[in-house]
């Protein structure tokens, strides 16, 4: 039977791969809770816009993707999803299907040499340190042995995130970065970084040290987000807030920075929420 590869967009010599990891509806509240400042009309916008992010029982649905980049000089993974059935993400539609999307695109773990966490919320680490059960059998088994699931990638956070994480989760330090650090692969950044594809772009606001990525070529780019904008309303409205971000007021100067384009620009949002994987900037 044959599989049906990702969807992806080539910039340059760059292929970005959007990699599926689950669906469902966001719990914490409903998504006029979640941008008070919203209006009427900027809701019909969005509706009109993103029709898919309002399931039937009209609740707020959410997209939960990683996102791969391809290019010459490596391959690349922007988050990690929401992890197999033992993953800390519990709101989430446990256990996502990261590994199955990895292989329909061809991607073996071990070729992954960089893994660009934008935050650490548990919706964007999942599988990036499990126990062998949950490689083997999906999270089921008992051991509490964790390892890196991609076991030669380089794992990038930014030091203010870091620095951070006992207000963000301090469960963490034993989950995430304590293997992280004993298999010598975790690096820490101090804003704008390079990779082998793209470039590393400091975006706080959402969490202190969060981060998205930017691959570009001539006037052409992509944006992989994170968490700079969590529904469509923040593309089509940057200046609106979200109520779960830490920083509101960074956020907002962090997702208008980014999203600004210049006259003949092409910008392709790439996010982890929205229904459709690549947005045009509108």
């Amino acid at each position: 039977m044959s599989v049906t590869p990702p969807p992806m967009i080539r910039i340059g010599s760059a292929e970005i791969i959007a990699l599926a990891d689950g669906v469902g509806p966001f719990p914490f509240s409903s998504r006029e809770e979640a941008f008070p400042d919203a209006t009427a009309a900027h809701w019909a916008a969005v509706d009109r816009f993103d029709p898919g992010a309002v399931d039937a029982e009209g609740r707020w649905s959410l997209n939960f993707r990683a996102f791969a980049i391809r290019g010459p000089k490596g391959l690349t993974l922007v988050d990690t999803g929401i992890g197999p059935a033992d993953a800390p993400a519990t709101w989430a539609p446990l256990p996502g299907r990261l590994p199955e999307s990895l292989a329909a695109a061809g991607i073996d773990p071990a070729e992954v040499d960089t893994v660009v966490l934008t935050h650490l919320h548990t919706d964007h680490i999942g599988w990036a340190v499990v126990t062998e059960e949950a490689v083997t059998t999906g999270g089921d088994g008992p051991s509490t042995d964790l390892s890196p699931f991609f076991p030669n990638a380089e794992y990038l956070i930014q030091r203010a995130e870091f620095d951070a994480v006992d207000m963000l989760n301090p469960k963490l330090r034993e989950t995430l970065i304590d293997p992280l650090r004993a298999s010598e692969q975790l690096r820490l950044l101090d804003g704008d970084a390079p990779l082998r594809a793209g470039r590393v772009v400091a975006t706080p606001g959402h969490t202190p040290g969060h981060q998205s990525v930017v691959v570009a070529d001539g006037r052409e780019s992509a944006l992989i987000t994170g968490d700079l904008l969590v529904n469509a309303i923040q593309l089509l409205y940057p200046e609106l807030a979200y109520v779960y971000e830490i920083d509101r007021e960074t956020a907002r100067r962090s997702r208008e920075r980014l999203l600004r384009t210049e006259d003949g620009a092409v910008l392709h949002v790439a996010s982890s929420h929205l229904t459709e994987p690549f947005v045009p900037m509108p």
